[in-house]
């Protein structure tokens, strides 16, 4: 039943942490599980075998809350004609049976295809390093929501107390990105059911996280209900924050001249934020960007790079 060939090592562009836990020997069990993910070693060939789908449970390290019935036909479809491409990892557990470290939603769809057995990599792991590969690997698949994402990336904070940077390079994505991610786990509770079922995308979530309490929820349900872009989500907030804001202080008499009004407009439009441009003599002057939040601040650095 056993296949012994070799699987090569991939580069496939993802970032340490996945490659060293799947090619890892099983490490001290004394060792701290903040150092899992930089210091188990590097990815070797590994052994495939198949097992019976029903030696095989689900995990304790699955982010996603939603198996999307839909998509797990399809994928079922696939699996019946083409047979499971990538196998899943799974570690033993009691009673000979396995236990799904990654690619649960694989073994679900063979079992809806019907097929008796699926391919495995089997890895001999302890606790800690079971939950670092579950959560790394499906954070780098592209099908999780943004909040099961940020959900994944959240538990690699708190269990294993990496750093933004620490938990970037292991999963492949920039520290912006990550540090964005966990942000929407600020959101209130029912924008963040608008995001789980893909009314808002993170664009949107980004731009609303500017906002506190009923206002949030209320800039929320006006952009699902008005289908409204991110851009025009941006302008939204800021109309709502400009509403809660005390009385500005006077600003410096706007230039006449028309071309640079109309340069100081589509900064305005392209940036997402309010810009001055304030002229001085001999041709000197100041380019003013306003923005009332960091969450603001990071949106317009993004427009600019």
């Amino acid at each position: 039943m056993e296949d012994t060939s070799k699987v090569p090592s991939k580069k496939r562009g993802l970032g340490r942490g996945l490659d060293a836990l799947l090619g890892a020997t099983r490490p001290p069990t004394n060792a701290d599980p903040a150092t899992v993910i930089e210091t188990i070693g590097e990815a070797r060939a590994e052994r495939i075998t198949r097992l019976p789908v029903d030696q095989i449970q689900p995990g304790r390290y699955q982010p996603r809350r939603d198996f999307d019935p839909d998509a797990l036909r399809e994928l079922a479809d696939s699996i019946a004609v083409q047979g499971v491409i990538q196998p899943i990892v799974v570690r033993p557990v009691e009673g000979e049976r396995y236990e799904i470290i990654a690619g649960e939603r694989r073994w679900r769809a063979t079992q809806q295809a019907g097929l008796a057995d699926i391919p495995v990599v089997i890895r001999d792991v302890d606790e800690p390093t079971a939950v670092a590969i579950g959560l790394i690997e499906n954070i780098q698949r592209a099908d999780l929501n943004p909040l099961e994402e940020a959900g994944a990336l959240e538990r690699l904070l708190s269990e294993f107390h990496l750093t933004h940077q620490q938990i970037a390079e292991a999963v492949g994505k920039s520290r912006t990105t990550v540090t964005n991610l966990l942000r929407l786990l600020e959101l209130n509770p029912d924008v963040k059911t608008y995001v789980e079922h893909s009314q808002l995308e993170m664009g949107h979530a980004r731009a609303l996280l500017g906002l506190k309490g009923t206002q949030q929820s209320a800039a929320a349900r006006q952009v699902v209900s008005g289908g409204l872009s991110v851009r025009e989500t941006e302008r939204l907030v800021r109309r709502h924050q400009q509403a809660g804001e005390s009385p500005a202080p006077a600003q410096p008499k706007p230039t006449a001249d028309p071309d640079v009004r109309r340069l100081q407009d589509d900064l305005t439009d392209r940036l997402g934020a309010r810009v001055q441009i304030q002229q001085g003599n001999r041709g000197s002057g100041k380019l003013v960007i306003a923005y009332n939040s960091l969450d603001e601040l990071d949106g317009i650095l993004a427009h600019i790079k």
